[in-house]
């Protein structure tokens, strides 16, 4: 490899720091962790009726805002409001029992058609599997009996096991079986067995309306309390934590108990007209059954198609129910929750599933019901409370990894085609240069900063390299235009929708070469050279495909290439700008600038801009690097880099003579391009200096 190549991996073997040992905070958190998940589990008893008291708390809060506004003091609301709630729970609890008790009077009239279907089903499955061991059965009877029989065997002998069975033992002392219910009265134990499942439910439900009641009393003041206790310090993002957590579970429990409520509607008309019984029933139960995410429609729908199963001698009813549930659950799910939920929820699929099953393990079947709220209010505290922005990362919906984060993971995973999706999706929301300049050239960065540190090996640098170089190759076919105004689609998409000030590209299209005077009138007048490392090839290749898009061909040269031994051979001809790219200039700063010489040396009055990439990530001395190096211009993004070139060749072009057809052809350009020239200048390390561009002189 030549010496040009060099990078500070090769110079010292990598230095990795080892991982630190957990910390004193972390153990802490961990044990902490420990005993909330232990005082859940044990209280279960105790805090399951309040968590419901205060999920419900979010439900009824609107309907007592809308009984305040109707004038209505707060007791009379909050009253009426429980009221309200117990009543649509007791009518329910009284529907579900009436639908049960004459469903179970039915039943006895569908037994013939339940043993029909029971045999049916029995001499398609196990009868044939039946049948199939008896022929196999006969026919290895048949091989036995035409075989000889054994010349010992005796006649008239008894097979083994053809002994009459031994007569019953009789009962001991001669006492008969004992009856059961031989009294005709309820024991203790039968009454408690019947009665504790019943009395049970009730007792919860009570403690949750008289918590509801007090909650709902006590809002403003249990408000208060909670933030005098966890964010007194910081009363800002408190306010904001418990304004969204508010906001998000009441819209969450009120839509979902919308749609629940237009799913079991839905299903118990569809039911009532394919015939089955007790439609009223199973439409409840499937709206109650759905707030069970995922799999709880589904599981209602196996009691209806049992049923249909049962009430009708063919199979028509149970497709027709089947049908019901295939295309009314995925057209809910996939169609109105979005737009009733606006997208998200906030949580990712996944998070749902995990936080169903710890829910349930925890609390049981109620846990099943509460999984999703109770998640969410996780996720809201994650991304208010520092500590704990773990539980956003692991169960929020948003992106885990920046689009530059997410650039450079897959490029070290060696995975380009992945990038070139990110690239095609940002690329619907931003222009070519934006795109470079936000996500790939600090994805290099990042990169970059992983060689100082001595943990990527040359192989891999420049392995990174050339896949960037592909990912580069593949964008050829986009141009570098401002994006289209942002549609409902993108909205869906966790990446960014709207363009910052630095999405605007250039805009501007150099004058063709037969416009332009000197230098500039050849076919590649731009001469762009990468600095120090393979990195710096990949931005080299971007900026060279950009100063393209804006009419301005230019040629590309490796670093090496101007060495002692090799800028004799660089032929000046036809190069009137030259841009050198680098990535990290630490480390380079000697080498740029004995590079610089030897260009001006062999390329004497042609200005020399040196781009200091990626804005705003730099920390490698601001002034002193630039006073250095000695270049003429500096600027630290692409989009300031094609302008600079363009700004050039249209200077070029005015320069001709008047009234020739370069000087005409130059004044329009310029006309267009102050017109379409609207990006603002990016981050330069010194903006007081900065002049039009973001373009810092030396």
């Amino acid at each position: 490899m030549p010496n040009g190549d060099r990078t500070p991996a090769q110079v010292a073997p990598a230095q990795v720091a080892p991982a630190d040992s957990p910390t004193l905070a972390e153990l802490l958190t961990l044990a902490v962790g420990v005993v909330v998940v232990a005082a859940l589990y044990l209280g279960r008893d105790v805090l399951v009726p309040i968590t419901l008291a205060v999920l419900l708390t979010f439900v009824l809060a609107p309907l007592v805002r809308a009984l305040r506004f109707l004038r209505l003091g707060r007791v009379p609301a909050v009253i009426a409001a429980v009221l309200v709630a117990l009543a649509v729970l007791t009518s329910i609890g009284a529907v579900i029992g009436a639908q049960i008790a004459g469903l179970a009077a039915d039943l006895p009239r569908y037994e013939s058609t339940i043993r029909n279907k029971i045999d049916v089903v029995r001499d398609q499955t196990v009868g044939r599997v039946t049948r199939l061991v008896a022929h196999l059965e006969q026919l290895r009877a048949d091989d036995e009996a035409d075989a000889p029989a054994p010349p010992n065997a005796r006649e008239g002998t008894a097979p083994t096991g053809s002994q009459p069975p031994a007569a019953k033992a009789p009962a001991k002392n001669g006492a008969a079986p004992e009856s059961e219910g031989t009294t005709g009265i309820p024991s203790l134990d039968t009454l408690q067995r019947y009665v504790s499942p019943v009395l049970s439910p009730l007792a919860t439900l009570g403690i949750v309306l008289v918590f509801v009641t007090f909650i709902l009393l006590q809002k403003e003041d249990l408000r208060d309390r909670f933030i005098r206790l966890f964010g007194s310090r910081d009363l800002h993002r408190t306010t904001v934590a418990l304004n969204e957590a508010g906001h998000r579970l009441s819209k969450f429990f009120l839509t979902q108990l919308a749609l629940n409520t237009a799913f079991g509607v839905l299903v118990t008309s569809g039911l009532y007209l394919i015939g089955l019984p007790s439609p009223l029933l199973w439409g409840i139960v499937a709206g109650l059954c759905r707030f069970v995410p995922y799999v709880g429609a589904w599981v209602a729908a196996a009691l209806p198609l049992a049923v249909a199963a049962a009430v009708d001698p063919g199979w028509s009813m149970v497709a027709w129910t089947a049908a019901l549930f295939i295309i009314t659950e995925p057209l809910m799910g996939q169609v109105v929750e979005p737009v009733a939920y606006g997208h998200s929820t906030g949580l990712s699929p996944v998070s749902v599933l995990i936080a169903t099953v710890f829910w349930t393990w925890l609390w049981g079947p109620i846990g099943l019901i509460l999984a999703t709220p109770l998640t969410l209010c996780l996720v809201v505290l994650g991304r208010h409370v520092e500590r704990l922005e773990f539980l956003d990362v692991l169960l929020g919906d948003r992106p885990a990894l920046t689009a530059t984060e997410t650039f450079y993971q897959r490029m070290l995973a060696g995975d380009p085609d992945e990038v070139q999706d990110q690239a095609e999706a940002l690329l619907k929301t931003r222009s070519l240069s934006a795109y470079y300049d936000e996500v790939a050239l600090r994805g290099l960065a990042l990169a970059a900063s992983d060689v100082a540190r001595g943990v990527l090996s040359p192989v891999r640098i420049r392995r990174i390299a050339d896949e960037v170089c592909e990912v580069v190759e593949e964008l050829d076919d986009y141009d570098d235009r401002a994006p289209r105004p942002a549609t409902p689609e993108d909205e869906a998409s966790p990446l960014p929708a709207e363009p910052s000030d630095d999405d605007a590209p250039p805009g501007r299209e150099a004058p063709p070469p037969e416009a332009r005077s000197g230098a500039w009138a050849s076919a590649a007048p731009v001469l762009c050279i990468a600095g120090a490392s393979p990195l710096d090839e990949a931005a080299t290749a971007m900026l060279a495909q950009l100063l393209g898009k804006h009419g301005l061909a230019a040629r590309t040269l490796a670093s090496d290439r101007l060495s002692r031994v090799h800028v004799a051979s660089l032929d000046p001809a036809g190069i009137a700008f030259v841009c050198v790219s680098l990535i990290e200039s630490t480390g380079h700063v000697a080498r740029t600038r004995h590079m610089i010489r030897r260009l001006r040396r062999q390329l004497p009055g042609v200005p020399v801009l040196v781009g200091l990439w990626p804005a705003g990530e730099r920390d490698d001395g601001g002034d002193s690097v630039r006073a250095t190096i000695g270049a003429d211009l500096y600027v630290s993004s692409l989009t300031e880099a094609v302008n600079a070139c363009v700004d050039a060749a249209m200077a070029a072009a005015v320069a001709a003579p008047a009234g020739s057809p370069a000087a005409a052809s130059a004044a329009s350009g310029q006309d267009a391009g102050e017109s379409a020239r609207t990006a603002p200048p990016a981050a330069v390390v010194e903006p007081a200096a900065a002049t039009a561009g973001g373009i810092v002189p030396a």
